[in-house]
């Protein structure tokens, strides 16, 4: 009895023991598939996450792209080909007279007593610049006057004993002789008439040297002269002239640009310090060229301005003929300290920057001398806006030729 009891006390807690088990088993596996179904969601939530970035990052960079392309700017080029333009040489030198005339003392000399000339004025031939004294001289010439007298008043008398004794002659009074005497005196007494006369000449033209004159109609430059100085042969140039006022331009040239220019070369030639364009010719090239500066002197005659001084600095333009060359607008040529340059549109429509030589400037633009074949595509405006690499999109515009 006692033993059924304990048989049926085991047999129930087993099955308690059993049920356990099975809950324990139960809770075991919703925890696992709740983990699983959180795994889940964390892995979509992360795709999705991941998805979604990515398309707007696509959505951005096509927005930026095509922003972009709306922001590429136009510009407007031309392709300037090559034309016939004028070839000028611009070169630099002094201003001198061309025939420039010394003036010093031609006579014996003494003290100046007057002036009457200054710097910047014009004389004729013959006009006095300056008067010496000359009242030694002047006494010198009416003593040689008077002498004159004397011996005429010798000459006259020994004519008339001359004929007297002609006369007598015939008559056997005097001798032949004697003829022969006062012959010989009447001769001798002439000519110390003509020696005085020769002598008064002389003082009267040596007198005439004592001012100093002006040899040619021009222009006085320099005066280095003033009353109560005395002069002589020894005193140099007291004055400086640019006959007929004329002027030239010493203009240096390098060998290869002395090739090109010769006698009759047009010229245009601006002082330093003014807007004037004075028009000018060559009329000498040099034939020998500096060994030390490798240049030469091209003398270019211009006529008289109060603008031309002797010894100041003037610019000069030479025009030596034609040639071809690209001719761009001014606004087209830009510089730098490196020198003038270019904007080009290549082939990409990218900016790039070329270097060029300025030839000659004309009415109708700037000639190219190097640096451009006249084929490509330049930017003639808004170039100081543009960077080497921008791109853009070029319109063409007709070159002005």
């Amino acid at each position: 009895m006692n033993y059924e009891r304990k048989v049926d006390s085991m047999d129930s807690l087993a099955g308690t023991q059993s049920y356990y088990e099975e809950q324990d088993s139960r809770r075991k596996r919703t925890r696992l598939i709740i983990a699983v179904g959180l795994i889940a969601v964390v892995l979509l939530a992360v795709w999705y996450a991941f998805a979604h970035s990515k398309a707007d990052g696509a959505a951005a960079a096509g927005a930026a792209g095509g922003a972009g392309a709306q922001n590429i700017p136009n510009v407007t080029v031309v392709v300037p080909g090559r034309v016939a333009v004028q070839t000028a040489i611009a070169a630099n030198g002094t201003i001198a007279a061309r025939r420039e005339m010394p003036v010093g003392i031609a006579g014996e000399g003494g003290q100046v007593v007057r002036v009457l000339v200054e710097p910047g004025q014009w004389v004729g031939a013959g006009q006095t610049l300056a008067i010496i004294d000359r009242s030694v001289q002047t006494q010198q010439a009416t003593s040689l006057a008077a002498s004159i007298k004397v011996s005429q008043a010798d000459a006259d008398l020994a004519q008339a004993e001359l004929e007297r004794a002609q006369a007598l002659v015939g008559r056997g009074f005097i001798s032949k002789a004697d003829m022969d005497r006062k012959r010989a005196t009447r001769d001798a007494a002439n000519a110390r008439v003509r020696v005085a006369q020769a002598q008064y000449q002389e003082a009267v033209a040596r007198n005439g040297r004592l001012n100093i004159v002006a040899p040619a109609a021009g222009l006085v430059l320099t005066r280095q002269v003033e009353p109560g100085q005395v002069v002589g042969a020894g005193s140099g140039v007291l004055f400086r002239m640019a006959r007929g006022g004329e002027m030239e331009m010493l203009a240096q040239l390098s060998e290869a640009d002395l090739q090109r220019v010769n006698v009759g070369t047009t010229a245009t030639v601006t002082p330093v310090g003014t807007d004037l364009k004075i028009a000018g010719q060559v009329w000498q090239v040099s034939p020998i060229v500096n060994m030390d500066s490798r240049q030469g002197t091209v003398r270019i005659a211009v006529p008289y301005s109060a603008a031309l001084r002797p010894g100041g600095f003037a610019d000069a333009r030479l025009v030596s003929g034609t040639e071809q060359a690209p001719l761009l607008p001014e606004s087209a040529v830009q510089s730098s300290p490196e020198g003038s340059f270019v904007l080009v549109v290549d082939g990409k429509n990218v900016i790039q920057r070329r270097a060029v030589k300025v030839g000659t400037v004309t009415d109708g633009g700037v000639s190219i001398a190097s640096g451009l074949t006249g084929n490509e595509k330049i930017v003639v405006l808004a170039g100081a806006f543009l960077n080497v690499g921008d791109k853009v999109k070029p319109v063409l515009q007709k070159s002005s030729q």
